[in-house]
């Protein structure tokens, strides 16, 4: 059975025939890669795609999103701007730059692409995601019944589990190391639907660690400011210590998948070497920018607490006041 991979586009160029064996049964399938053009600024656009199920994921969640905000506008609430700005850009907008983007064709050509896509949907969007407060805006849009039933699924036992912070933390620190180091990757490259999962665990994966670290909704079990500081911090050498495995490596990650490509335009030990690069400089780039993020927001934190505690101070004293002149 001839099978012709949806994610690169059809050129001139002689497609290279890779076999392997899939189903139950073990049947020898051909797989027919045409390999995209060389890449540049300019194919980002040109490649571009939105024949992708997740075009309608984020259409789907930025439509819920904004009707959201406009349900508290007409009954007189405010959703501040910055929120919205979050969710909608850096949020959605950063996953739909990855994944419908001309970079969608060289994800199973380039790793330095796909290490790319690994930075942005797992680190950028995810913490822009949970700055826009989604389930904040759907607690206070929502009718009774659905509001009652969102709140049982963030307090549920599993949810409690998977974004405990420590929990969290080891489900994305295991991850990559699971996926590059064993013949998962290799089985994602050949496989379409498995590499659009990876995708989707990636954002998954992102959302579980950063939203009880710096989300705004309301996560049960939330640690305190100190603690989520030292977790961000106990984050930052992962990403160098993955990023300089990748490039000092002695094996090329997917085994013989990118040499069979026979790319003219590109050598995949150069590649894989710039593909750590990224990982290293970007994840270390990210995790002290969210780490003074997270001071910033346990500032803001203390300035509140102080205000409060001044308010109950003020309001103590009043009363005292009121009880003397009574006496």
């Amino acid at each position: 059975m001839l099978h012709v991979d949806p994610i690169f586009p059809a050129v001139p160029a002689a497609p290279q025939l890779t076999a392997g064996l899939t189903g139950p049964g073990g049947a020898a399938t051909l797989a027919a890669e045409a390999t995209p053009p060389p890449f540049s600024v300019t194919t980002v656009f040109t490649e571009a795609k939105l024949d992708n199920w997740l075009a309608v994921v984020l259409v789907l969640a930025a439509g819920l999103y904004l009707y959201g905000v406009h349900r508290l506008r007409i009954r007189g609430d405010r959703w501040p701007i910055a929120r919205t700005v979050f969710f909608l850009g850096p949020g959605l907008g950063g996953i739909a730059s990855v994944t419908l983007s001309g970079l969608h064709a060289y994800d199973t050509t380039l790793l330095s692409v796909h290490m790319v896509q690994h930075m942005v949907l797992s680190m950028i969007s995810p913490i822009f995601l949970a700055l826009g407060a989604p389930v904040t805006l759907a607690l206070r849009t929502l009718p009774p019944v659905p509001r009652k039933r969102l709140l049982a699924v963030v307090h549920s036992r599993i949810a409690r589990i998977y974004t405990f912070p420590l929990v969290a933390f080891a489900i994305f620190v295991v991850n990559p190391f699971a996926l590059y180091f064993t013949d998962l990757y290799r089985y994602t490259l050949e496989h379409v639907w498995a590499h659009e999962l990876v995708h989707a665990h990636f954002i998954m994966t992102g959302c579980v660690f950063f939203w009880p670290l710096l989300g705004l909704d309301p996560l049960p079990g939330r640690w305190p400011y100190p603690a989520r500081a030292l977790l961000m911090l106990l984050s930052v050498p992962f990403h160098t210590v993955l990023g300089l495995t990748i490039m000092q490596s002695s094996t090329l990650f997917g085994g013989d998948w990118y040499p069979s490509l026979g790319l003219t335009w590109a050598d995949p030990w150069e590649d894989q070497v710039l593909a750590g690069g990224i990982l290293w400089a970007g994840g270390e780039f990210v995790s002290v920018t969210m780490l003074a993020v997270l001071v910033v927001q346990w500032m803001r934190h203390a300035e509140r607490e102080a205000r409060r505690v001044d308010r109950d101070l003020d309001r103590q004293e009043a009363r005292e006041r009121a009880a003397e002149a009574a006496g």
